[in-house]
């Protein structure tokens, strides 16, 4: 029995007016696209070989910029790249070819490093940065289908492609060669994170103004250090009242004479405690003994979950590396909402 080809099957239908709805052609043009793309994809991981690292060696000797530059939709994958790159620790802009021969190799230096798309490799924009590189000894990685393109061959790390059948029914609009860039890129910028040890933190700061940012956020960024206010178990209530009135957090730490904490009372467990002789009790005995905690390394969403799963307001932050417990910080839910969490 023949096999039948998944990807252009429902296509050949199509065409054939097996299948009439607009809606089953759609579906079947998508199919092509994703099919393409995932061989295309696949072959990529099959011929990847030490230009990979290469590229990588290169790109992490840079004492300057990565320099992106690519025309057309090359260009568009290229201007992506740059943004990855920059994003997660690897310094990186787009020049566009036809400005760079208009006075932007201004923007190129030694010790700067060329990273160029071309699918052929024969696009004639380029040749004014190729010539700068050669000139200036300036590393140059080519990306590009043929190996014997004029990028290619003039590049000292060549990362060749494979040769892409676009999805476009007259297979010329570039779709599955962009991906294989795009997708060549993002392995480049991953590599560079891994080899760099690059961390979470570092992502969060250079993406302050995000949800992913808002997302990496720890509790060490948000908590209130500064006149914690601390109790000792045998403190009057008078006196404990004072200290939840002056501090503004809802709450006072109740802690033994080493700093080590005990418990905390909140307005909740005054209303809970209430009586006519309240005044006059201790803070042990009215404390929540053993309260919920946070580190300061800890991402501020997860303690956030924590303090909307017990519904609480507070959460006393502690240093586990301090056997004695003593409390570092204070959490509060709303500077968590100040700052964007949710």
């Amino acid at each position: 029995m023949r096999s039948v080809d998944p990807i252009a099957a429902p296509a050949r239908a199509a065409e054939q007016g097996a299948i009439s709805s607009p809606e089953a052609s759609d579906r079947a043009a998508a199919a092509r696209v994703f099919g393409y793309a995932g061989e295309a994809i696949a072959e990529l991981g099959r011929t990847l070989d030490g230009a990979f690292s290469r590229a990588v060696d290169t790109l992490l000797a840079v004492r300057g910029r990565v320099i992106v530059s690519g025309m057309g939709k090359s260009g568009l994958i290229g201007r992506k790249i740059a943004a990855t790159l920059a994003s997660t620790g690897t310094p990186a802009q787009f020049v566009h070819p036809g400005e760079a021969s208009h006075g932007d190799l201004g923007a190129v230096t030694r010790n700067d490093a060329l990273l160029m798309l071309s699918y052929r490799g024969e696009t004639h924009e380029l040749s004014d940065l190729i010539t700068y590189a050669k000139r200036f000894s300036i590393p140059l990685i080519g990306m590009a289908s043929n190996p014997s393109s004029t990028l290619l061959e003039n590049a000292n790390v060549a990362l060749v492609i494979p040769k892409a059948k676009e999805a476009c029914p007259m297979g010329l609009a570039p779709t599955t060669s962009t991906t294989l860039m795009l997708v060549l890129g993002d392995a480049l910028a991953v590599a560079l994170m891994e080899r760099k040890g690059f961390s979470a933190d570092q992502y969060r700061d250079f993406h302050p103004g995000g949800s992913l940012g808002r997302m990496l956020i720890r509790v060490s960024d948000l908590m209130r250090t500064d006149a914690l206010p601390l109790v000792p178990p045998e403190a009057l209530m008078a006196d404990v009242l004072v200290t939840l009135s002056d501090s503004k957090l809802g709450c006072a730490i109740v802690v033994d004479r080493a700093g080590g904490t005990l418990g905390i009372i909140t307005h909740g467990d005054v209303g809970r405690n209430m009586a006519r002789d309240f005044l006059d009790r201790k803070a042990q005995d009215v404390m929540t003994r053993a309260p919920k905690t946070a580190r300061p390394d800890q991402l501020a969403a997860e303690a956030l979950g924590l303090m909307n799963e017990k519904q609480i307001t507070q959460l006393v932050v502690l240093d586990p590396a301090d056997a004695r417990r003593r409390p570092v910080g204070i959490l509060h839910m709303h500077d968590c909402l100040r700052a964007g969490l949710q």
